[in-house]
């Protein structure tokens, strides 16, 4: 597990365009749980709005060389999440039954995300992108925030077309819930925590999970260092359900 702390000057904007970039990998760390490789992120934010990083540092504590493959096939596919939350419209949706016989692919993050976030909500846009228009209108990309105290349904709805798409679903509603639906597909997540020094700290699982349309199982899992390309080269695949 890696600690990253950034003092309240390091906070990023609204998108990829306002986020500092990234500074030293987070540590990927094996997770027992149905073989799947599990990433935690540890991130510290301020609690001002302002992007000079002059006065700030960083803490790492571990680290690894080695980088994780892209994508994970699991033997043993999760079960989609039994999560009803609250989208960008204000408005109630059913995780399961929305996304029902569609390829979706679910990350649990939040918008004050320096970094880890961002990217990877750029990373899928840039590469969903590359899809023929059919199969773009098909995918769905599920952001379930990890901050729900912060993270409204407007602010979602502000933060997810600058750092990602504006088809892409935001979602929010009660910690207790959000959490207990990440734990259900193998990726830990804790309460944002406010320190001593006015920095808030945010814990949480760093994969993506895809979907299959078929069997709406989660059968594919992402570390955060995927790529642009690695999303390019298998979401043809995943849209049909088959293997990467």
């Amino acid at each position: 597990m890696s600690t990253e702390k950034t003092s309240p000057s390091q906070r990023g904007g609204d998108g990829p365009e306002g986020r500092p970039g990234r500074r030293t990998p987070l540590i990927v760390a094996a997770v027992a749980i149905v073989a799947a490789l599990g990433i935690t992120a540890a991130v510290g934010l301020g609690g001002d709005d302002t992007k000079d990083t002059s006065s700030g540092f960083v803490q790492i504590e571990g680290g690894t060389s080695e980088k994780a493959r892209a994508a994970t096939v699991l033997d043993r596919p999760f079960t989609k999440p039994d999560l009803v939350l609250t989208d960008t419209k204000g408005e109630s949706y059913d995780l399961r039954e929305r996304t029902k016989g569609k390829p979706t692919l679910i990350y649990f993050g939040y918008t004050n995300c320096p970094d880890v976030c961002p990217l990877t909500m750029s990373n899928i846009a840039i590469a969903k992108k590359q899809l023929p228009k059919a199969d773009q209108e098909k995918l769905q990309v599920v952001f379930v925030t990890t901050d729900p105290e912060r993270d409204t349904a407007a602010s979602l709805a502000k933060w997810l077309p600058a750092a990602g798409d504006p088809s892409f679903t935001g979602l929010t509603g009660d910690f207790a819930k959000i959490q207990a639906g990440a734990r259900s597909i193998g990726i830990g997540i804790d309460p944002p925590k406010k320190e001593d020094d006015g920095t808030v700290v945010s814990m949480h699982g760093a994969q993506v999970v895809a979907f299959s349309p078929t069997t709406d199982q989660g059968y594919v899992l992402y570390g955060e260092d995927a790529t642009v390309d690695d999303y390019a080269k298998d979401l043809p695949k995943i849209i049909k359900g088959e293997n990467p």
